[in-house]
């Protein structure tokens, strides 16, 4: 990204829409983000990370809003629950509706979340859809938790870098699995 007062945000949104692989801040650490429909863009995703598709990949909104239809066969007391933890650290399974076989993986959920970091809020709206957003890391790696961390590991294999900080979240998002309420992950 160039700092000739553009909107970095918008630019980097045009980088995804355009079938990209952009690094952004989130909650804890950064993350690689891409079209969650985009097979070639999340294939090179997890190419750089070196993960399994079968793994599943995390997906990021804008606003509950973004996973309505996610949302909509749960019961109310669920999507109450969904909503309450959002914007935050807590990422839900949820039935899979409409995500291609390389997000969900091996399973029958997607992982979805509204993270509780504004910019990232703001770059899936600006993209005008939800976005994969996986930790910026190699596999068995620690996440870089930093602009230059991505920049060591990444180099110019991505196509962009969103530039911004991370909140002071020290551990990955809590995944919660919202037919029965168990905590996979926090």
């Amino acid at each position: 990204m160039v700092d000739d007062g553009s909107d970095p945000v918008a630019e980097a949104a045009e980088l995804i829409v355009a079938g990209g692989v952009v690094a952004h801040a989130c909650e804890g650490v950064w993350g690689l983000a891409c079209d969650p429909m985009n097979e070639a863009a999340v294939r090179r995703v997890l190419h750089l990370k070196r993960r399994p598709a079968s793994k599943g990949l995390i997906v990021i909104g804008a606003a509950a809003s973004d996973f309505a239809p996610e949302l909509e066969p749960l019961s109310a007391a669920a999507v109450a629950r969904i909503r309450d933890s959002w914007p935050g650290a807590v990422t839900w399974l949820v039935q899979n509706v409409r995500f291609p076989p390389w997000i969900v993986g091996d399973f029958p959920t997607v992982a979805v979340r509204v993270p509780d970091h504004e910019q990232a809020r703001q770059f899936a709206s600006a993209c005008g859809h939800p976005l994969v957003s996986t930790s910026a890391n190699r596999a068995a790696d620690p996440p870089a938790r930093s602009a230059e961390e991505v920049r060591r590991v990444f180099g110019d294999e991505i196509d962009g870098l969103l530039p911004g900080a991370v909140g002071d979240r020290s551990a990955p998002s809590t995944i919660v699995d919202a037919a029965t309420g168990r905590v996979l992950r926090g």
